[in-house]
């Protein structure tokens, strides 16, 4: 049998390390056809990989890039130069097997990362299927232009993104079982995905682009299941995090999520991203809470009537009123994110976001201000930047990124608004503060074993936060 040895590259921490869900799932998926090695350089970050090679000896190697830079205009980290210098050329040095690169940072930008890496073959989209075809070619010695989603040296961007199989098909990622969960045990969570695609249309978002623009929808009982096997065997202090874009889209899979973990009484601490104001209720917010969500993250990235349709976010204020309220009537712990920045965006309309703040956010739950929105290519924000002369066609966009910021609105004054807003609210943070300081996070940590607070970790950093206030101290 053939062997395939899976790299995760991502060795970002902060605020928390995620798990290489995607590889897992590849994992599962090809092993009935290969022997399938994962290297996890969460932690590791590429010092033995080396040595893995060599002990393993893959007849591919798979390297998977999560993300190219870090989103925030203030910070220009490159995410993809300590992607070649600490894994891939490494890996180039000792080897000839063939180098195969996928994720979704480089589904965004597949052409340029595979020029940038020197690799020899790239996947855009789903890497399953496509992954198990171009490695029957190469096994055989084929050739393998025809692959949809397949890129080359030779070929690069000839094919286009197809859908993928039924998404409720796939085998489990089985993520503790692949690879060394301890280390993510401390701070990090148990990814589970319940769908893939994105219906949506933010303006912004390249969610679409990497997965599809339908709905493909995991049934309720595999997830309940394979969440209830992983719990059995990790224990209660695993927190499970759905990762989906949006959690409760499309309408009702969610409550039937949550019904079904109630049915199955599976007592677990489950937390979310993306909740989408549009289908928000008060049933939902209540099968939530009895299903053990601890904590979620609501992004409706303005409050702003002007710039919620100017985003093409897909709601009201009145869903977001209606959201904040539900949040604070089941005292659901929440971090929100607003983007400011976007076509239309001015001082009114940031001003208008502030008042929500100010009105309906619970003063214990944490609130992150961003200005600017990272354009990638294939969204609507870029046709947007083309039209207005922002960018030219010619661009490439990877690095330097380029981050929109509206004419009345720009990147200066926006951060001095941000700056402003956040000494002002004491649970209002600029996105570009991933961390609490270290001596904050050492008593809140103190604090937390002392009084056996079992609240998310934000909810302690802003009680110390305001009491450093009161102190004088901030």
């Amino acid at each position: 049998m053939m062997k395939i040895l899976l790299v995760n590259t991502n060795t970002e921490k902060f605020p928390y390390p995620i798990p290489p869900l995607g590889i897992c799932l590849i994992a599962s998926f090809l092993q009935e056809h290969y022997e399938v090695s994962i290297y996890d350089g969460m932690f590791d970050e590429g010092r033995n990989l080396e040595a893995v090679v060599n002990s393993f000896n893959p007849d591919f190697i798979g390297f998977s890039i999560r993300n190219v830079d870090e989103v925030v205009p203030e910070r220009k980290t490159f995410f993809l130069e300590g992607v070649y210098s600490q894994f891939i050329a490494p890996v180039r040095k000792i080897t000839t097997v063939p180098l195969i690169l996928g994720g979704s940072g480089y589904t965004i930008f597949p052409s340029e990362i595979l020029e940038y890496t020197g690799a020899d073959y790239g996947i855009a989209g789903e890497g399953e299927e496509t992954l198990l075809a171009l490695l029957g070619k190469l096994g055989k010695g084929e050739d393998v232009t025809g692959i949809p989603n397949v890129f080359t040296r030779e070929s690069q961007g000839a094919q286009s993104l197809k859908k993928e199989r039924d998404y409720d098909k796939m085998p489990w990622s089985c993520i503790d079982q692949k690879l060394d969960f301890k280390p993510y045990t401390a701070r990090g969570v148990y990814s589970i995905q319940t769908k893939r695609g994105c219906a949506l249309q933010c303006i912004y978002c390249s969610y679409p682009l990497i997965e599809g623009k339908q709905y493909r929808l995991r049934a309720p009982a595999s997830i309940s299941a394979e969440i209830e096997e992983a719990a059995a065997r990790l224990g209660p202090e695993v927190t499970f995090e759905f990762v989906d874009s949006t959690f409760n889209e499309p309408r009702g899979h969610a409550e039937e999520i949550c019904r079904e973990l109630i049915r199955r009484k599976i007592k677990v601490r489950l937390r979310t991203m993306g909740i989408n104001p549009r289908n928000t209720s008060r049933e939902l917010f209540s099968l939530m809470k009895e299903a053990g969500f601890a904590q979620i993250d609501v992004t409706p990235d303005s409050a702003s009537p002007s710039l919620i349709r100017s985003l093409r976010k897909g709601f009201t204020t009145g869903d977001i009123q209606r959201t904040a309220n539900l949040i604070r009537e089941f005292d659901m712990p929440s971090m929100w994110f607003f983007l400011f920045g976007g076509p239309g965006e001015n001082r009114e309309t940031f001003d208008e976001t502030l008042s929500f703040i100010d009105n309906f956010i619970n003063p214990d739950d944490l609130v992150y201000l961003s200005g600017g929105l990272r354009v990638y290519p294939g969204t609507r924000l870029y046709d947007v930047s083309l039209k207005e002369g922002r960018i030219a066609a010619s661009d490439l966009l990877l690095h330097p990124p380029f981050f929109y910021f509206s004419k009345d609105s720009p990147q200066a004054e926006l951060k001095s608004w941000i700056d402003a807003a956040c000494l002002e609210r004491l649970n209002c943070l600029p996105g570009a503060i991933s961390n609490p300081p270290q001596e904050m996070l050492r008593e809140a940590v103190a604090l937390r074993q002392s009084e056996g607070i079992n609240e998310p970790m934000f909810r302690t950093l802003l009680r110390i936060r305001k009491k450093w206030k009161a102190d004088g101290l901030l």
